[in-house]
């Protein structure tokens, strides 16, 4: 037993540090550099729970401590970076890290001596924590999730990771529920290496772009834009179904569906007659929007545009406006305009309405005798 906790450990750090370097080496972003540091992060923890690793801990196996005790808020915020476009890495996540595994060496110091406690139960409850937030993450954004890969992914991450945090949390609080720690070291090694064997099947296939990776889900294109093959379709042409496509943005612009109350990518699809998953595929694909709910965004802050940059309407509240447009609100509204204007609505509207007075109040612009207006 032994000797297959140790294989199965030895291949997961070779694995982990073989994914880090190729994620690093072929993507340089955010989610990337954490899927990096989570992947590294296993590595040591395979390392520091292998068998016959010197307990107390040595000054020099803290380092190993320290990286694998980063692991359970690595595993949150990549979560939260894979599956929320719109998540932004802030310093505070930064020092949640340095606090975690701060407490974690304070713990396991050598020479603590008199200031020696019980830090584990508490560590053990904190590591549980962040998997839940990260499955919390999974489940609340699935449904406007338009990258089948990345739907994916969150079912591997949800009944995978999540179920193997909460065994090992399980294990440090009632260590007697199994009876044997040989046993559910070489158990803990081998669901590792199984969660490590699918990430680098999926990372190093002989045609990665024709599926998403694990680890980090292929980027898609700007939204808007038809023409052209989508990311890891160049080899293959592009074909978008140009009639579901006209009557989606038929169904947009015209008939104004994204006004409607709680719309969702199902009922768009029940009300174009298709089959959910080629609305996903269209919309993605084809549109190149990688969220739903981006997706109806895009023409409810067109509409809000349209609405405050109007002279007639300025007098209609803000408000109002947002709940015309399809928010549900003024939170959500704000957040939205902003991100896709860098103005406030009021701003965007004060400008907007001074650039239309400048422009009627301007002689040049008006027309002479005989001119039509």
């Amino acid at each position: 037993m032994t000797a297959i906790d140790l294989g199965c450990r030895g291949a997961v750090v070779g694995l982990s540090l073989l994914i880090a370097a190729v994620l690093l080496r072929d993507r340089r972003d955010t989610t990337a550099r954490l899927a990096a540091a989570l992947v590294v992060a296993v590595a040591a923890s395979a390392m520091s729970g292998a068998p016959g690793f010197p307990r107390p801990w040595p000054y020099w196996g803290l380092i190993l401590l320290a990286l694998s005790s980063s692991g359970s808020v690595l595993f949150w915020v990549w979560a939260r970076a894979t599956f929320d476009d719109d998540f932004v890495l802030r310093p505070w996540h930064g020092a949640l890290l340095v606090a975690v595994v701060g407490a974690q060496l304070f713990d396991a110091w050598p020479a603590r001596g008199v200031l020696r406690g019980g830090l584990d139960d508490a560590l053990s409850f904190v590591y549980l924590g962040f998997a839940v937030l990260a499955a919390a993450q999974t489940v609340a954004t699935w449904q406007a999730d338009l990258v089948a890969g990345r739907r994916r992914l969150r079912a591997i991450v949800l009944l995978g990771a999540v179920a193997w945090s909460a065994a090992v949390f399980s294990h440090n609080v009632w260590p007697t529920l199994v009876a044997s720690s040989t046993v559910w070291s070489a158990a803990n090694a081998s669901v590792l290496w199984a969660l490590l064997g699918i990430a680098a099947w999926s990372r190093f296939q002989v045609a990665p772009t024709q599926r998403a990776s694990v680890l980090l889900p292929a980027a898609a294109r700007v939204p808007g834009s038809i023409g052209g093959a989508p990311p890891g379709r160049e080899d293959k042409p592009w074909a978008v179904d140009a009639e579901l496509l006209r009557r989606l943005q038929r169904l947009m612009t015209l008939e104004r569906a994204y006004r409607r109350e709680a719309m969702t990518i199902g009922s768009l699809s029940a009300k174009l007659g298709v089959q959910e998953y080629r609305l996903r595929q269209l919309i993605n694909e084809g549109l190149g929007y990688r969220n739903f709910n981006a997706f109806l965004n895009h023409y409810r802050i067109e509409d809000a545009r349209a609405a405050l940059a109007d002279p007639g309407q300025k007098q209609v509240p803000v408000l109002t406006i947002a709940m015309d447009a399809g928010f549900q609100s003024i939170g959500p509204f704000n957040r939205a305009f902003k991100a896709a204007t860098d103005l406030t609505p009021t701003e965007f509207r004060r400008l907007a309405l001074a650039e239309h007075a400048s422009e009627a109040g301007n002689p040049d612009d008006r027309p002479g005798i005989g001119q039509r207006n």
